[in-house]
């Protein structure tokens, strides 16, 4: 994203009762950055709007594994609530945390459902996890990977995200589906149904509100779809606006503290450990870099600012989430939407962290915003994403080539570090075939033969 891009869609005037000199301002360092109050809340909201669908997601995909929903949607509310507001508080960055969805699906459907481990014996794995993803953030060697990131395929994991959020968008609402038959493996979907079209014309809204700098742009397009859909869409009903959160519903246990650490420590289960660690190591760190990133929220030398503590925030999410019967928890790419709304600070992920505590109360209005009324959130995010090929220097095409295959086969594999090993991989076979080992680090090498390993070994989710 260039400067200008980058510059923030809500008005740089407005100032809550705080006042630009205010203790929350001073906190968060919003006037430092370029914010406002004002700023931050709407940018929090909207990226609450973009990924509260996971309220719903992720109980559904443990429901079929055999857990308790109600108990599940309490879990993901609050691991949101904490992971969000540790972030925001702590790291003070614009970046959300969550219960992962592809680790979840790895959970419900890789380890209870394909392997059969019981519910409480898949807790254990992701509490452990947590503990071995949380050791390797304190003692610095998810630091150490960041510095030892090329410049090619840091650029090119920005990218690769761009896209991936397109694909994603795309087909959650049926603009890009499955191709049922021989051919390329995606194809057209139904271009005249209500999801698309409303898609498509909220993302062309967003580009002229931009355009207009109307402020709150993203969220005003998030709003007036989902009141469309209440409108006209049949399958968005309106159920009232507040429910009691439940811990366990009728004959079931409660998943707090639920988790067989001992079970999780058998020799059967600790390759499903060491790839939930590696797989949020290099997913969740790529996301974060992203993140800060279109935030504009790197020091001079390309370092995350208060990355230390960015990256701890991420990984003792999934203690927690574990410790609560919920999914792996990471930073969420959704919070490239509050970006572009305007989010530079933790205040917006410290309002997303507020929002789903009150959500857990709120959840019939939650499930009033359909996933076409985010859709076009997260299409205009993922081209901004893609601004960053710009920044692709040519004079070094090995660098270069090896960020773009990154990029790419982030959206054809539709796995982040499936991208970043590619990347990783290219560019050290290039560097050595052109002559230019010297340019080698022993630290990118290093990763990219722990990658290779990984993939080879079968582990790779």
């Amino acid at each position: 994203m260039s400067d200008t891009q980058a510059q923030p869609v809500v008005g740089v005037g407005a100032e809550s009762d705080f006042g630009p000199k205010g203790g929350i301002d001073r906190y968060f360092g919003i006037s430092a950055r370029g914010s406002t109050q004002r700023q931050e809340i709407v940018a929090g909201i909207t990226t609450f709007l973009a990924m509260v669908y996971s309220v719903f997601v992720v109980p559904g995909m443990f429901g079929k594994a055999g857990f308790d929903t109600s108990a599940v949607f309490v879990a993901v509310c609050l691991t949101t609530a904490f992971g969000s507001l540790l972030m925001g508080l702590w790291a003070k960055l614009p970046i959300a945390i969550g219960c992962a969805i592809s680790l979840t699906a790895f959970t419900a459907f890789g380890l209870v459902l394909g392997k059969g481990l019981p519910p409480a014996v898949a807790l254990g794995a992701v509490f452990l996890m947590g503990l071995v993803f949380t050791a390797i953030s304190v003692t610095g060697v998810r630091s150490w990977i960041l510095r030892n990131l090329p410049t090619g395929v840091a650029h090119g994991t920005g990218i690769g995200i761009g896209l991936f959020l397109l694909l994603i968008a795309s087909n959650d609402v049926g603009l890009v589906v499955k191709n049922p038959g021989a051919g390329l493996p995606v194809s057209l979907g139904h271009v005249t149904s209500f999801p698309v079209i409303m898609s498509v014309i909220g993302l062309a809204a967003i580009f002229g509100l931009v355009r207009r700098r109307v402020p709150g742009s993203i969220l005003l397009v998030v709003i007036a779809i989902s009141a469309a859909g209440v409108a006209f869409d049949p399958d968005v009903k309106f159920h009232g606006f507040f429910a009691l959160p439940s811990l366990s519903a009728p004959g079931h246990a409660s998943l707090i503290g639920a988790m067989d650490i001992k079970g999780a420590l058998s020799l059967a289960v600790l390759p499903s450990v060491l790839a939930l660690v590696m797989t949020a190591v290099f997913d969740a760190t790529g996301t974060i870099r992203a993140v800060a990133g279109q935030a504009g929220q790197l020091d001079e030398n390309g370092r995350i600012v208060n990355g230390g503590r960015a990256l701890t925030a991420d990984s003792l999410s999934s203690i927690f989430s574990g410790f609560l019967g919920g999914a792996p928890a990471a930073a969420y790419i959704e919070s490239t939407v509050g970006v572009a709304a305007g989010a530079k600070t933790g205040m917006a992920a410290a309002v997303v962290g507020l929002l789903f505590l009150v959500v857990m109360f709120l959840s019939p209005l939650a499930g009033l915003v359909p996933s076409y009324a985010t859709a076009p959130a997260l299409m205009y995010v993922g081209l901004m994403m893609l601004s960053s090929v710009a920044k692709l220097h040519m004079d070094d095409m090995v660098d270069a080539m090896s960020g773009l295959v990154c990029a790419v086969f982030i959206v054809l594999t539709a796995n982040i570090v499936t991208g970043i090993m590619l990347g990783f991989s290219t560019l050290v076979i290039g560097r050595v075939v052109s002559g230019e080992f010297r340019k080698l680090n022993v630290g990118t090498v290093a990763i990219a033969a722990v990658l290779v390993a990984f993939y080879a070994g079968g582990w790779a989710i």
